[in-house]
């Protein structure tokens, strides 16, 4: 089946979700959706590794949310929360993204080119093989990595900006790590939180990432891997044994 195109030009978000679906179940492979303009939750559910949605404007909230495989790219920015509670697949958003990014997600990758908004991966978690990447190529507001149960988060800092210069990084962060190119000043880190520099293996595991996101968005990779990289995460196995009553 060739290429299905929808105009989302003043459509509410249940029928354009409606055609969505109609166009996967009658064999598309690749979407294109113009004219969107804060249409909610748009790929949600949608399983099948060999379908790609690019979506061209703003879509609205929960873009992605428990999406299991297809591909979705972004051709301006997104509301809060892609990403949300995600099992497999990729997000591309050529532009920032807003509150919660990556909220809850269980699988796949999210790449932001430019910024995200407060609370990006709030509680990412992971089961064995299954480990959410979400990566951002600006910068973060505060309280990210919240609760992180697992996953990777890194945060490139690019066109000159600190990664994250706000309060709560990591607060609260149980499992998972979050890389960000330099330093973060101690001052912002969270409850629960260490910063150390990463190390040669570290590095080794997140290179061919940082790589695949600089390809995806055309930047240049090579400052990029070259770089110090810091590493945030749990200060300890338990890092909050001190807050329960003893047995």
């Amino acid at each position: 089946m060739s290429a299905v195109r929808i105009d989302a030009c003043n459509l509410h978000y249940t029928p354009l979700n409606q055609q969505i679906r109609k166009a996967i179940c009658e064999g598309a492979t690749e979407i294109v959706i113009d004219n969107v303009l804060g249409q909610r939750f748009i790929g949600d559910g949608l399983k099948g590794n060999d379908v790609k949605i690019t979506v061209n404007g703003v879509p609205g909230g929960d873009l992605a949310m428990f999406m299991s495989g297809p591909t979705i790219i972004v051709n301006g920015n997104a509301d809060h929360a892609p990403g949300n509670t995600m099992n497999q697949g990729k997000v591309v958003i050529h532009g920032s993204a807003g509150d919660a990014t990556a909220h809850s997600m269980r699988g796949g990758r999210v790449y932001v080119r430019d910024n995200i908004g407060y609370r990006g991966g709030i509680h990412m978690k992971q089961y064995m093989e299954k480990r959410p990447i979400l990566v951002v190529g600006g910068s973060a507001r505060a309280f990210l990595g919240e609760y992180m149960a697992g996953g990777l988060l890194v945060v490139l800092g690019l066109k000159g900006q600190a990664p994250v210069a706000e309060r709560g990084v990591g607060s609260g962060i149980h499992g998972g790590e979050i890389f960000v190119r330099g330093t973060v000043e101690d001052k912002y880190l969270g409850v629960g939180a260490r910063q150390l520099p990463a190390t040669e293996e570290q590095m080794a595991i997140i290179r061919p990432i940082i790589e695949d996101f600089a390809r995806t968005f055309g930047i240049d990779a090579g400052p990029l891997v070259s770089a110090q990289y810091s590493r945030i995460a749990a200060s300890s196995a338990r890092p909050f044994a001190s807050k329960y009553t003893p047995e």
